[in-house]
C-alpha cells in the first residue's frame, strides 16, 4: 500500500500554486475585486433589486478567472483529452479540490457558484454514455466554449429527495409532422436557469409513481415558451440562482431525448458520483481551513494573559475536529482512488455507497469545523470580516443538495444490509 501523493500530481500542484500567484490572485485584487469575497462578499456578489440573482460583474470576473486558466491549461484538467483536457483523475481532483478549498475563499476556487480554476465536468461522461454523436458535439464542446449550459431539472415542487414520484409528464405528440414530445409540470431548485441555454428536463414518460424505470431526460431550449420561470428563491447564502418554473404544452422533438426512453433516471445517478467526492473533497478542505485558522487565532489570542490556545477547552474541539479531517481524506482519496479503477457506469452498483458516505459525511464535519471557528474566535468569527459564517451558510446547503444526508444513508444502509450492491448476491444466499 503507498498513500503518497503521485509525485507528478504534487508537481502539478505546485504549478497550480504559481499560476494562483502570478494570474488570479494580481485579477482578484484589481479593480477592487477583493469587494467580492472580503466582508461585503454577500452584497457585492448579489443583484438584490434584480429577484437577488447574481451581478453580471462578478459572474464575469469568474469567467475570466476561467479564461486565463483554460489558456493556461488547467482549466480543462479533468476533461479527455480529446476535448482539450489532461484525462485528470478523480484521484487528482479530489486533492486538488481539498487543497484548494483549504486555502480559503478567493477567486481560485469559489464553490458557491461552482467557480474553479480547475473545473468540474461530470456532463462530460453523461453526454459520452447516454448522448448521441450529434449531442455530443453540440453539448460537450458548447460546454467547453462556453455556448452551451445546461441546468440539472430534477427536484418539484413537492418531489425532492423521491424523484421516482415526479409528477412532471412528458407525452408523445406530433407536431407539423413532427414527432416529438409535450411536457407539462413543475420544477424546482434548478441551478442556473439564468444564464443556461438548455434544460435537462426529467420527466415520466410511463409506468407508475415510485418506479425508477419509466422516468426519460429531454433537453428543452431555454427560448421554448412553453418553459417558464416563474421566481428566484432567495437562499441562507445569497446570490441565488435556484427558480421556480413550470412547463405547460412545452414541446420539443425527438431529438430533445437524452438516453433511452425510460431510462433517464441513470443519466441523473451517472451525474451525481463524480460531483459527490469533490464536493466532499472540498468540504473536507474548508473544514481544515476552519480548524488552522482557529488553531492560529487560539496561539495568538491572549485573554487574561495567556494563549487562548491554553485552554483544553479550546484544544479538545479543534483536536476532534482534526481527526476528524485526517480520517477523512484518507478515506476520500482512497475512495477516488476506486473511482478510477471501474468503470463509469459500474459506479453506481460498486462504489456508491462510499461514495455517499465520504459526502454526506465531509458536508457535516465542515459545517461543525466552521461553527467551531466562530465559537473560538467569539464577536469576530460572527462577523463578516471573517469568512465563517460564509463557509457555514455555503456547505450548509450540500447537506441537502446532490442527495439530502439522509438519502445518502438510506443509500449506504441499503449496500451495508445487502439490498442493493456487491453484498446483494451475498445476502440471497444466505
Amino acid at each position: 500500500m503507498d498513500f503518497a501523493i503521485p509525485a507528478e500530481l504534487e508537481a502539478y500542484l505546485a504549478e497550480l500554486d504559481q499560476f494562483i500567484a502570478a494570474e488570479i490572485k494580481p485579477l482578484e485584487q484589481q479593480d477592487d475585486n477583493i469587494r467580492f469575497f472580503d466582508h461585503r462578499r454577500e452584497y457585492a456578489r448579489t443583484d438584490f433589486e434584480n429577484q437577488g440573482l447574481p451581478r453580471r460583474e462578478w459572474e464575469l470576473l469568474l469567467v475570466e478567472a476561467m479564461r486565463r486558466a483554460d489558456a493556461a491549461g488547467h482549466w480543462r484538467f479533468s476533461a479527455p483529452k480529446k476535448y482539450g483536457g489532461k484525462d485528470g483523475s478523480n484521484l487528482a481532483m479530489a486533492v486538488i479540490r481539498d487543497r484548494f478549498a483549504a486555502k480559503g475563499l478567493g477567486l481560485h476556487n469559489d464553490l458557491q457558484n461552482e467557480h474553479s480554476i480547475v473545473g468540474n465536468f461530470p456532463f462530460v461522461a453523461m453526454y459520452e454514455h447516454f448522448g448521441t454523436a450529434a449531442q455530443q458535439e453540440e453539448f460537450i464542446l458548447g460546454g467547453f466554449n462556453r455556448t452551451r449550459r445546461v441546468a440539472f431539472g430534477l427536484t418539484e415542487p413537492d418531489h425532492g429527495s423521491d424523484a421516482t414520484h415526479m409528477e412532471t409528464r412528458a407525452v408523445r405528440e406530433v407536431r407539423d409532422g413532427v414527432a416529438g414530445w409535450r411536457i407539462d409540470g413543475r420544477k424546482m431548485w434548478i441551478t442556473g436557469m439564468h444564464i443556461a441555454t438548455h434544460c435537462a428536463a426529467f420527466c415520466r414518460t410511463s409506468g407508475k409513481d415510485g418506479d425508477a424505470k419509466g422516468i426519460s431526460c429531454l433537453l428543452v431550449p431555454i427560448d421554448n415558451p412553453g418553459m417558464v420561470v416563474d421566481e428566484y428563491m432567495w437562499t441562507f447564502n445569497m446570490p441565488t440562482d435556484h427558480p421556480r418554473m413550470h412547463f405547460e404544452n412545452c414541446w420539443v422533438p425527438e431529438s430533445a431525448m437524452l438516453g433511452p426512453v425510460d431510462g433517464g433516471l441513470s443519466i441523473a445517478q451517472s451525474f451525481v458520483h463524480q460531483n459527490r467526492i469533490r464536493q466532499a473533497a472540498s468540504s473536507l478542505g474548508a473544514a481544515t481551513y476552519c480548524v488552522e485558522e482557529s488553531v492560529k487565532y487560539a496561539r495568538e489570542r491572549k485573554p487574561f494573559g495567556q494563549e487562548l490556545a491554553r485552554n483544553q477547552g479550546i484544544q479538545f474541539p479543534l483536536v476532534e475536529l482534526a481527526t476528524q479531517c485526517e480520517m477523512l481524506r484518507a478515506f476520500i482519496y482512497k475512495t477516488a482512488w476506486q473511482m478510477d479503477q471501474i468503470p463509469h457506469k459500474e459506479l453506481e452498483h460498486q462504489l456508491s455507497d462510499k461514495i455517499s458516505m465520504c459526502n454526506y459525511y465531509a458536508n457535516r464535519l465542515v459545517c461543525e469545523a466552521a461553527d467551531r471557528a466562530m465559537q473560538v474566535h467569539g464577536g469576530i468569527g460572527y462577523s463578516r470580516h471573517k469568512p465563517f459564517e460564509h463557509i457555514y451558510r455555503h456547505h450548509r446547503r450540500y447537506r441537502i443538495t446532490e442527495g439530502a444526508e439522509e438519502i445518502q444513508m438510506r443509500k449506504v444502509g441499503a449496500y451495508l444490509f445487502g439490498y442493493l450492491g456487491p453484498r446483494k448476491t451475498e445476502f440471497a444466499k444466505g
